[in-house]
């Protein structure tokens, strides 16, 4: 028997909650340095296309050159390292200075071999005036009242997403769809799920809740958007991609992961920190597998509680998503705005609790901060986010402030 929906209801009049206007200015504060950033970053001459407009080498060539080989009829050398890479050189008209490979499920294929159609500046631009607005809306309507807007453009990781074309937009807009309509809409959460498997990492724990609290419908939702995905890129590409998507990811794995020579400052994870502390491999998947297992178990524990809120099931599962896997950058802590939106949305039901606003400033801070020091500031921001939880769920003793 499917456990009972916990009654979710969108504040429409949010009554005026103290301390409401310092967290509002703030965002005002982070929404205007990102603006300003993106500004110096389109002026330069150094964003999309340079002057004399050709690519410049960014993220986004990978998406471009991998739909450029399935248009040009070999959609499975997206994933052959040297023949993608042969295309991103073609792409920008020289040798790339790094490589950034193509390693998502082939269903992904498919947005790549659309935004291939374009010329490159429009494909960037296009794939960006789509995903933005939808994490953005998706950060609106889980906060419930306007500051929902301000809140999603004031998030820090906002320009690592802007600046290389990335995903992370994407990928948090789907997230949160799921948790937004999975009380109401179990299909519509089911499909966001599905379409979530275009990075599959950051699925891994949802099928666990929704075993555990028995959400039938919206498991067979994302199952059925999973299987049409699959049979649509069969019929579009062929099976050629999928063999050649299981026969390199361990290679690529093994590439990103376990490698002496890897940039573990970019990664968020424990993994990535472990080693950059230098531990070496066997120990960091210790205890990232450690940490991911705890994870998945205390999730389950919590969303099996009806005396917990939806709003921090909801937060603490889409934090956990980033805690249980070792693959995440910069740009992916996109995710983590949808578990700090709903811990806003419960702020202005009930109010802002002792220090709870300091801790958004921290994270807010740590945020700006870290990663321009080349620190990896994911564990942290993911850690302070489970304490405003737990200090919610009553977990940690309340603490005031010192006058």
């Amino acid at each position: 028997m499917a456990a009972p929906a916990s009654p979710v209801s969108e504040p429409t009049a949010v009554p005026p909650v103290a301390g409401l206007e310092a967290v509002r200015l703030v965002c005002f504060a982070l929404l205007i340095a990102n603006l300003s950033y993106m500004a110096m970053v389109l002026t330069s001459g150094d964003w999309i296309v340079d002057p004399s407009g050709a690519p410049v080498h960014t993220d986004f060539v990978m998406v471009y050159a991998a739909g450029k080989l399935a248009l040009a009829g070999d959609p499975a050398a997206a994933w052959d390292w040297t023949l993608h890479r042969a295309a991103e050189d073609t792409l920008l008209g020289r040798p790339v200075p790094a490589y950034y490979g193509w390693h998502y499920p082939p269903p992904f294929l498919l947005v790549a071999a659309l935004l291939a159609m374009l010329p490159y500046w429009a494909a960037f631009v296009a794939w960006m005036a789509a995903t933005l607005p939808l994490y953005a809306a998706t950060v609106r309507a889980i906060v419930g009242d306007r500051i929902g807007w301000l809140a999603a453009g004031a998030f820090p990781v906002i320009v690592p997403n802007l600046v290389p074309g990335q995903n992370g937009f994407f990928t948090a807009a789907l997230v949160g769809g799921t948790l937004l309509a999975l009380e109401r809409h179990p299909v519509a959460a089911g499909v966001c799920l599905g379409l979530l498997t275009y990075k599959p990492q950051y699925g891994v724990l949802f099928p666990l809740v929704l075993l555990v609290t028995g959400r039938w419908t919206a498991i067979a939702a994302a199952a059925a958007t999973a299987v049409v995905l699959g049979i649509v890129t069969v019929m579009v590409f062929g099976v050629a991609p999928w063999a050649a998507f299981l026969h390199w990811l361990p290679l690529t794995s093994d590439a990103l992961l376990s490698g002496t020579n890897q940039e573990f400052h970019k990664f968020q994870s424990l993994f990535a920190l472990v080693r950059l502390l230098g531990g070496n491999a066997g120990l960091a998947w210790s205890l990232q597998i450690g940490l991911a297992g705890l994870t998945a178990v205390v999730i389950c524990l919590i969303w099996r509680n009806e005396r917990i809120p939806y709003d921090m099931k909801a937060a603490a599962l889409a934090t956990g998503v980033l805690l249980a896997t070792p693959y995440v950058y910069l740009y992916d802590l996109t995710i983590l705005a949808v578990a700090l939106a709903f811990v806003l949305r419960a702020a202005l039901r009930s109010g802002f609790l002792p220090l709870e606003r300091t801790g958004l400033a921290v994270i807010a801070i740590a945020f700006v901060v870290l990663p321009v020091a080349g620190v990896p500031v994911g564990m942290l921001g993911a850690v302070i986010t489970l304490m405003l939880i737990a200090r919610r769920l009553g977990v940690l003793p309340s603490v005031r402030p010192v006058a």
